[in-house]
């Protein structure tokens, strides 16, 4: 992966870092995602209406495609937070996701990749496995939450992959058509708990919906940074790289959420790095 690529794709991984944090510092994690896609897609809107120009037709059945699948990961997401704490629930997810990814990219986009970048993505995943595991506080239900987020990981990053490489160069329309589907997360929280409970954090609790709002464009950020380097990258090396955000995870989880860090995190987090510098050479 060319070094500039590279370096794009680590800030994403810490902006990714950084608005999970602010997901999971929320007590109301629903809620939470429910106004960060609110800001996701009137961003995404105002792209689309004045800035990007219509995607390439080709394009068009992955942008549905991945629109729909962001919008599962998001509950997924929301759903592996409710039993785990950031330093667990987060790796397990982003863990399991780029072993799949290169096995997706082999099968549907015919990549193929050196020994030093399958290195690279195997000392990624075995340390963010590691980081996830080590301890005994782990549960079932919260670890099988965490793998089916990790799964929708993967199946919307080969989309994402095979989609923006049909769109004629044009990553930021198809970036910005495919977060027009998170107008579909309010739709799905009124549905759930009612208009009411959508607007009341405006005034008992604005923190919470200021941090929501400001994670919503980090977000946008993070993964806008993805798709463009998912043109030219490989699949599976893009996604590892973006997969070290566990490291800054753990900072962060350490430094604001009060998180216990062992040694061997720690050692974990090395492990990881260190994948990360046999995909960069």
């Amino acid at each position: 992966m060319l070094s500039y690529t590279g370096g794009f794709v680590l800030l994403a991984a810490l902006l990714h870092a950084s608005w999970n944090a602010m997901l999971h510092g929320n007590r109301d994690r629903f809620l939470s995602m429910t106004w960060m896609s609110v800001a996701i897609a009137t961003v995404a809107t105002l792209a689309v209406l004045f800035i990007t120009p219509f995607p390439a037709h080709a394009a068009w059945p992955y942008i549905v495609a991945s629109g729909l699948v962001h919008t599962f990961y998001n509950v997924t997401l929301v759903r592996s937070y409710r039993s785990n704490d950031l330093a667990r629930a987060y790796p397990i997810a982003r863990g399991s996701s780029p072993l799949l990814v290169t096995l997706g990219a082999a099968l549907f986009a015919h990549e193929a990749i050196g020994p030093l970048h399958v290195l690279g993505i195997l000392m990624i995943s075995g340390g963010i496995v590691a980081i996830a595991l080590e301890g005994s506080h782990v549960s079932r239900a919260g670890v099988l939450a965490a793998l089916t987020t990790g799964a929708t990981i993967a199946v919307y990053t080969v989309i994402d992959g095979i989609g923006v490489r049909l769109s004629d160069g044009q990553a930021l329309a198809y970036t910005a058509w495919m977060f027009l589907f998170y107008w579909l997360m309010p739709a799905l929280f009124v549905a759930t708990r009612g208009r009411a409970a959508l607007w009341t954090p405006m005034r008992a609790q604005p923190w919470a919906l200021s941090s929501s709002l400001v994670g919503g464009v980090v977000s946008i950020a993070a993964y806008g940074i993805v798709i463009w380097a998912l043109q030219s990258g490989a699949m599976g090396a893009v996604s590892a790289l973006r997969e070290t955000s566990v490291v800054f995870a753990v900072l962060i989880g350490r430094m604001f959420l009060r998180e216990t860090v062992s040694a061997k995190r720690w050692l974990a987090c090395m492990i990881v790095a260190a994948g990360a510098v046999c995909l960069g050479l």
